[in-house]
């Protein structure tokens, strides 16, 4: 029997990549579901070739057209998550790549009906975690992390407690301007913020590598997800992005994971529990691991260029500071892509809402249910457009 797939987020980066995995297997896996924002000729160009039975489209006006478009084909078109009967399907796999908050109540949605969770989106583990980790254990659910840091360091953890580890370190490529002068930060534009010399990746994540608060991000989704002391995490330089985790045991070992720069490995390796060959799926040059091994570097992160790392040493872990981190960052990036805030701003700015006299009010909140998750991120969206309409 053929397994069943959803996959939320289809049309980003980590959707399209699963969607190249699974096709080439469909005598063994069925895509029943997807769903997307609002990329309508993408939306279009996956009804026509994967045929899913659902499709669920945010977009009110993409959902409208696609619906016109495909009112007489058999696959269920709907605007909302709440719109699909979870009670009716069960899923195999879901693969959750969903950006943003609005990932967060469709992963638990599906955590309850599906087998395995793929996670890809941080919302569900930086503002719920305290709320899917139930979900997982009440349904007995399979959670794999699939970003490549995090799929890294379950490898190299499994089977080990927090005395047998003495360092776990968290690599970063350090963006496109791991070289550039501190003196040109201040004329970085968008286009050169969104050009990642090693990985194919959205506008807004793409931002994240640049200021390094993708590892801000990682490294507090690492501290929720695995059960190692939070003092025991580094972030640390890796430019060739090919080491995507390296553990220090106090042994005297030390490991660490190597693959290529192609979100597919993890991914496939995720769906088919490690038992995959990965040159079915796509070219590897065997060639290459001899002359990449040797020219391996590493290196300390530069705190004056990035000055968001410092963020990790503020009070962002417990309860809900992290939530208000994470909601003001990306209100941040918006504003920077569309080219209303520079991008220097982006550390300063986050530095006065972390400041802000109402700050602990909301950050005080333990384990906060969905609707007060909503109001903290609310609270902190509407703080940053307040800063920001002060300082303009």
């Amino acid at each position: 029997m053929k397994k069943k797939i959803a996959i939320l987020g289809s049309t980003g980066s980590i959707g399209k990549a699963s969607l190249d995995i699974i096709s080439k297997d469909l005598k063994n896996y069925q895509i029943i579901l997807l769903s997307a924002k609002s990329n309508y000729l993408l939306i279009k160009k996956q009804i026509i070739k994967y045929r899913p039975k659902f499709f669920i489209i945010n977009d009110f006006n993409v959902f409208i057209k696609i619906k016109k478009k495909f009112r007489k084909s058999k696959v269920n078109i709907y605007n909302k998550f709440s719109d699909f009967n979870s009670k009716k399907n069960k899923f195999d796999i879901t693969i959750s790549a969903i950006v943003g908050i609005a990932g967060l109540e469709p992963t638990i949605k599906f955590t309850k009906i599906s087998n395995k969770i793929l996670l890809a989106n941080k919302e569900s583990i930086i503002c719920g975690w305290h709320i899917l980790k139930k979900v997982i254990k009440k349904n007995k659910t399979s959670l794999i992390p699939i970003d490549s840091e995090h799929f890294s360091i379950k490898e190299l953890t499994e089977n080990f407690k927090d005395s047998d580890i003495a360092k776990i370190y968290i690599t970063a490529s350090g963006g496109p301007f791991l070289r550039r002068s501190l003196k040109k930060f201040k004329n970085i534009r968008v286009d050169d913020a969104i050009k990642h010399p090693k990985w194919q990746m959205g506008k807004k994540i793409s931002v994240d590598s640049s200021t390094m608060m993708n590892k801000v991000l990682e490294v507090i989704e690492a501290i929720k997800l695995f059960p190692f002391n939070r003092k025991k995490y580094e972030i640390i330089i890796h430019p060739q992005s090919l080491i995507h985790a390296i553990v220090f045991f106090k042994n005297g070992q030390t490991k660490l994971l190597y693959h290529e720069t192609d979100m597919r490995i993890p991914i496939a390796n995720g769906i088919y529990q490690n038992e995959v060959d990965i040159e079915k799926i796509l070219k590897t040059n065997k060639s290459s691991f001899m002359k990449n091994i040797q020219d391996l570097k590493f290196e300390t992160v530069n705190k004056k260029k990035f000055p968001i790392v410092t963020l990790l040493s503020e009070n962002i872990y417990e309860n809900s500071g992290a939530i208000i981190l994470n909601a003001s960052n990306e209100v941040l990036v918006n504003e920077f892509l569309k080219k209303k805030l520079p991008f220097n701003s982006i550390y300063s700015c986050l530095k006065r809402v972390l400041r802000d006299k109402d700050f602990k009010k909301y950050a005080i909140k333990r384990s906060p249910n969905i609707k007060e998750i909503y109001n903290i991120d609310n609270w902190a969206r509407n703080k940053t457009l307040n800063i920001l309409r002060n300082i303009k």
